[in-house]
C-alpha cells in the first residue's frame, strides 16, 4: 500500500470543537493562577535537565544532523519502507492492519478485541490512541479500558485528556493528584507524599494487569529491516500491557517506520535527552514475534495498526513532510514561551504546543484549527530545539498563508485552506500593496494619513486587545529630514 493512494476523510473527534475554541480557552486557563504556578516550574525543571544532558554542543548537533538524515531519509523511502515492514511483520507472526480514518482504526481493535472475547484492557502510554478516541470508542461497546501509565491513568481518573505528550498529568500538582485519588479511590488514606501516591496507583494496576484479556500500547519506532516494534518507557507499563495480556494490538502512524535496526539508537539517544533529560529509560521494549513454542510469557497474538488520518496529506507536500520526522519528544513544548503560560489543554488537540500546531491541520483540517498557527511569537525556541531540526517556524508561516489564501478548491489542497480568509482583510492588504507599489500615491496617502491622524480609531480589532493604538506623527520622515536639510 503507497500512502499517497488515497485522500483520508477526518472524522470529527472529540477534539475538535475545542480546537475551535482556542481563543476562549486561552483566556480560561492564562486566569488559572495554579496552573500557571505548576506549568513555569515544571518547565524551567525539564529545559535545565536537557540542558544538562548535553554538556558538547557539537555532539548535540552532531547528533542532531544524523538523526534529521534518518528521519529524511525513511520519508522519502515511505511507500516502499511500509510495504517492507508488513513483509517483515508477517514473516515474524505478527498481523498488520491499515488504517485511513480515526474510525478505521477504533473499528479494526474493536473487532480484534471481540475475536478474543475481550471485555478488560489495559493500555500503556499512546498518543495515536488518544488521536483516536479509542478510550471513548471502546467504552461505549460496554469494554473496561485501563491507563497503566501513572500520568495517563491520573487523566483517565480527572475524566481530561493530556496535556503533555510526554508527561499527561504535568499540569497536576500533588495536592491535585492526592484530590483525584480521594474522590476515585476507595479506601484511599489522603496523602500528598509522592511515593504513596504512586504506590497506590501501582497497586491498583498489578491488579489490573493480571486480569486484563487484551493489551494495547503505541510504538515509538518500527523497524522495516527486521520487523521490529520498538517501544520507549520508564515505568514498566508497556511491557506489561504488551508481554502479559494473551493479545497485544500496537498503534501507530504510518511515520515511525525506520529503515533501519542500526537507525535506533542515535533516535534513543536523541529522544529520552530531549523529552527528559535521561541518557536513557528504564526499559527498551523491542518487540518482533509473538509467544514462541517453549517460551512461558509473551502474547499469543501481535497486531500492528497502522494509522493515517491526514499523514498522506503531509507526506504529499515536500515542505510540510517534514512535520513526519516528529520523534514525540515534547522538548519544542517545554521551551515555547506560549504553551509554558497557557498549558496543552488551551490548544483542544491531541498534540499541544508549536508541534501540534502544525500536526493538529492535517488531521482536523485548518477550518477547526486556523487560531493554532498564529498563537506562536515566532522566537525560533521550537525550532532551536527540535532533535531532528523540523523548521516549525517556517511550517507555521506557510500555514498562515494557507488559512488565508484565495483557494481555488483545487485536488492536493490542504483541508480547510482559506477559512480564515477574510474579504474585508484581503481588500484592505491590496490597496496597502498598492499604495507601496506606487510612489506617488505612497506619498499622498502619508499626507493624508498624517495631517487627519486624529480620525485614527481606538479601537483596531485584536491588536488592540493587547496592545494601544498607534499614534501618527504630525509628518513624515521624509518631510522632517527635507525641513533639516534647508
Amino acid at each position: 500500500m503507497s500512502v499517497n493512494q488515497y485522500t483520508p476523510d477526518r472524522t470529527e473527534s472529540k477534539y475538535t470543537k475545542s480546537a475551535s475554541t482556542f481563543r476562549q480557552n486561552v483566556q480560561r486557563d492564562l486566569a488559572n493562577e495554579e496552573l500557571r504556578s505548576n506549568f513555569a516550574g515544571a518547565m524551567d525543571y525539564l529545559m535545565d535537565k536537557r540542558k544538562a544532558s548535553f554538556p558538547s554542543n557539537d555532539e548535540l548537533e552532531t547528533l542532531r544532523d544524523q538523526c534529521k538524515l534518518i528521519k529524511q531519509r525513511a520519508l522519502v523511502k515511505l511507500p516502499h519502507l511500509l510495504e517492507q515492514l508488513e513483509t517483515k511483520l508477517n514473516e515474524n507472526g505478527i498481523k498488520v492492519h491499515w488504517a485511513e480514518t480515526i474510525n478505521d482504526a477504533n473499528e479494526i481493535i474493536a473487532q480484534l478485541i471481540e475475536s478474543k472475547g475481550g471485555k478488560n484492557i489495559v493500555k500503556g502510554k499512546s498518543m495515536v490512541s488518544e488521536e483516536t478516541a479509542l478510550n471513548d470508542f471502546l467504552q461505549a461497546r460496554d469494554m473496561e479500558i485501563l491507563e497503566s501509565d501513572m500520568g495517563e491513568y491520573i487523566v483517565q481518573l480527572a475524566n481530561e485528556h493530556p496535556s503533555h505528550i510526554i508527561m499527561p498529568a504535568i499540569h497536576q500538582n500533588k495536592k491535585q493528584v492526592a484530590d483525584i485519588f480521594a474522590e476515585h479511590i476507595d479506601d484511599f488514606e489522603y496523602t500528598t507524599d509522592v511515593d504513596t501516591l504512586i504506590g497506590e496507583g501501582r497497586r491498583i494496576l498489578r491488579d489490573k494487569f493480571s486480569k486484563a484479556d487484551v493489551g494495547i500500547t503505541g510504538v515509538n519506532f518500527a523497524v522495516a529491516e527486521t520487523g521490529t516494534l520498538c517501544l520507549v518507557e520508564n515505568e514498566g507499563n508497556g511491557q506489561m500491557s504488551s508481554a502479559v495480556p494473551d493479545m497485544h494490538i500496537a498503534i501507530t502512524g504510518i511515520e515511525k517506520v525506520v529503515e533501519y535496526l542500526d537507525d535506533i539508537p542515535p533516535l534513543l539517544s536523541l529522544l529520552t535527552r530531549s523529552a527528559t533529560g535521561q541518557a536513557i529509560t528504564t526499559y527498551f521494549n523491542m518487540i518482533s514475534k509473538p509467544r514462541q513454542p517453549g517460551e512461558k510469557d509473551g502474547p499469543e497474538e501481535v497486531h500492528l495498526v497502522l494509522l493515517d488520518n491526514g499523514r498522506s496529506q503531509a507526506f504529499a507536500d515536500e515542505e510540510l513532510r517534514q512535520t513526519l520526522q516528529c520523534i514525540r519528544c515534547g522538548a519544542c513544548m517545554n521551551h515555547c514561551p506560549v504553551y509554558t503560560r497557557v498549558g496543552g489543554h488551551a490548544y483542544g488537540t491531541v498534540y499541544p504546543g508549536p508541534i501540534g500546531k502544525i500536526i493538529s491541520p492535517h488531521q482536523l483540517g485548518l477550518e477547526s484549527t486556523k487560531d493554532l498557527p498564529t498563537a506562536s511569537s515566532l522566537c525560533g525556541a521550537c525550532g532551536e530545539v527540535c532533535p531532528v531540526k523540523i523548521p516549525i517556524p517556517n511550517i507555521l508561516l506557510r500555514l498562515r498563508k494557507e488559512s488565508v489564501k484565495d483557494t481555488k478548491g483545487g485536488e492536493g489542497e490542504l483541508k480547510g485552506a482559506g477559512s480564515n480568509r477574510k474579504a474585508t482583510e484581503a481588500a484592505i492588504w491590496k490597496a496597502w500593496s498598492l499604495l507601496h507599489r506606487v510612489p506617488a500615491m505612497y506619498k499622498v496617502s502619508m499626507w493624508f494619513a498624517t495631517r487627519f491622524r486624529g480620525l485614527m480609531p481606538s479601537k483596531l480589532g485584536a491588536w488592540t486587545s493587547v496592545r494601544t493604538a498607534p499614534k501618527l506623527a504630525p509628518k513624515t520622515l521624509h518631510e522632517r529630514v527635507k525641513a533639516r536639510r534647508k
